[in-house]
């Protein structure tokens, strides 16, 4: 059955490849090597953005209120900035998150809490001060609001003070050594002017926000074009490079690399099509960088309704999933197959989880004749990596006797469908730097997650526990728990550490853009003011 498989899945990545014009290149290339010069200033960079994820932003760009601010990183570093960043060596080791506006940090010694000290002198481009009481005002915003990228902090009432002019300080109920790693990739890094939304109000502030980063807008047009340029106030000597940036939505990578080709944009966040992958690669023309993966794919099942409130339909699609398969089959075997929420590029990877449920289809077959039938509603985000597996999961669930319907959508979408709660089964990435940050484990297992399908006490507690532990020992070994009881449970069965790719045409150059810096989310977080192109 599993030679079947392999064989019918490959037939289909050959038809794709063919259809595509695919090349020799292998997809786990990166981009060029060696040196590249010293950075020149001045020059336009248009950067495509694919409209199912980062190039969706129907709620504008106020950190507060943007509804898909997690994937729109790239959006909200180039006008905010950031208290900090995560950076790591070009070839994406040593991931660290560092200060950017924030001049230093201390986490207390039993990690209860955690102070900040910002650099003296940032102005917001209207010219008013980034100063404390400006990061309190934005901090107590956006935990007010309900952007899925606002942190999960475990705050202690009135946990938020303002030291002095340039220094805040949060209190926690508990230890949270993950605190450093959460503000990258959530809306409390991104620091708005507290005097422009004031005078502006929402509805304005939204579609023309200020910040202090390196860039400010021109023009925004949601979910289309995002024109910005040169900050002429930014704190940085010398940066940006660029005189201006435009972020573009693109429907897809097919569309995007023909651009590149024509010359109608400069670079590419988050291409994922593996054909065009492999033909990007072999164009002397591109810079293609795969990123270190941080977010293996899952199959989320929803515990709280049928079918999946029984645990033997749960089971019946872990031993009907084969994700070994659909790697050799459709991506050359060229990514890891994860058993957990943790990939290579983040922190506490184990390549293996004790007791995960083997691939069995006879055992599957025999569960779905207990059950006496059972169907299945699998969707997942539109793009082609998602859409590809979740095919080769449908032809490998219907091998059991599994009747299943496929569907994707667009990030909107796919937010509607779990805001809903009538889902069943949502492939998905699941995942981040660190597992107790941004779209980490928590993100789709905790009881009262808004995007988890699973309720278990005993489940939270580990993860609770584990963001608490200072240790990092323990806190690997706490993780490790929960991975064990999200299989021996049959939770979610976990699939391909995936990461996508930037793609560049020669001569640009910049720090997650043509180096590698570990996925906050899906894509790389892009360091935009250090982003340049050769005159």
């Amino acid at each position: 059955m599993k030679q079947r498989t392999i064989l019918s899945l490959l037939t289909a990545a050959a038809l794709t490849l063919s259809a595509c014009g695919g090349g020799d290149g292998g997809a786990s290339a990166s981009g060029t090597t060696g040196p590249v010069g010293e950075p020149q200033s001045g020059g336009e960079l248009t950067v495509l953005e694919d409209a199912a994820f980062a190039g969706s932003w129907p709620a504008g760009l106020d950190p507060a209120t943007n509804t898909t601010g997690g994937s729109n990183i790239a959006m909200q570093q180039a006008i905010y900035g950031g208290l900090f960043l995560l950076k790591a060596d070009d070839d994406g080791s040593n991931a660290r998150v560092e200060g950017n506006q924030a001049e230093s940090y201390e986490l207390s010694e039993d990690g209860t809490t955690f102070t900040v000290t910002l650099r003296e002198g940032i102005q917001f481009s209207d010219g008013t001060p980034l100063d404390a009481e400006a990061v309190k005002f934005n901090w107590d915003r956006a935990l007010a609001n309900p952007c899925t990228c606002k942190p999960n902090w475990p705050l202690a009432p009135n946990g938020i003070q303002v030291v002095d002019p340039l220094t805040i300080s949060l209190t926690f109920t508990q230890p949270y050594p993950a605190i450093l790693a959460s503000f990258p990739v959530s809306n409390v890094n991104w620091i708005a002017s507290p005097t422009a939304l004031q005078e502006m109000g929402e509805d304005a502030f939204k579609i023309t926000p200020v910040g202090a980063g390196p860039f400010t807008v021109v023009e925004n047009q949601l979910s289309s074009v995002l024109k910005l340029e040169r900050n002429e106030s930014y704190f940085k000597e010398g940066l940006p490079y660029l005189d201006k940036l435009t972020f573009q939505s693109i429907g897809g990578d097919q569309p995007a690399y023909q651009a590149l080709q024509a010359g109608q944009a400069q670079a590419y966040e988050g291409m994922n099509t593996t054909p065009l992958v492999e033909q990007a690669q072999n164009n002397s023309q591109l810079q293609v960088t795969i990123q270190p993966a941080t977010s293996p794919y899952v199959v989320q099942l929803n515990t709280k309704i049928a079918p999946f409130d029984d645990p033997r339909a749960r089971e019946a699609i872990y031993r009907a999933t084969d994700f070994d398969a659909i790697n050799e089959g459709i991506f050359g075997g060229n990514y890891e197959v994860a058993d957990s929420f943790v990939a290579p590029g983040g922190k506490f990877y184990a390549l293996e989880v004790g007791g995960y449920p083997e691939y069995d289809v006879d055992r599957a077959k025999e569960l779905v004749q207990e059950l006496g039938g059972l169907t299945v509603r699998l969707g997942t985000i539109s793009n082609y990596v998602a859409t590809q597996i979740n095919t080769a999961l449908q032809t490998q669930w219907q091998e059991a006797g599994i009747d299943v319907e496929i569907f994707d959508a667009q990030l909107s979408g796919v937010i509607q469908e779990f805001t809903g709660g009538q889902w069943q089964a949502m492939l998905q990435t699941a995942g981040a730097w660190d597992p107790a940050a941004g779209v980490g484990v928590g993100f789709r297992f905790n009881s009262t997650a808004r995007y988890s399908g699973v309720v278990d006490t005993e489940l939270d507690k580990l993860l609770a526990d584990a963001a608490a532990t200072v240790d990092e020992d323990e806190r690997a070994g706490l993780y490790s728990q929960a991975a064990e009881r999200i299989a021996e449970n049959f939770y979610a069965p976990f699939g391909l550490a995936f990461a996508p790719a930037n793609v560049a045409v020669e001569g640009v150059h910049g720090p997650g853009l043509t180096t590698k810096i570990p996925p906050l989310l899906v894509n790389s977080g892009v360091i935009w003011d250090e982003v340049w192109r050769e005159q």
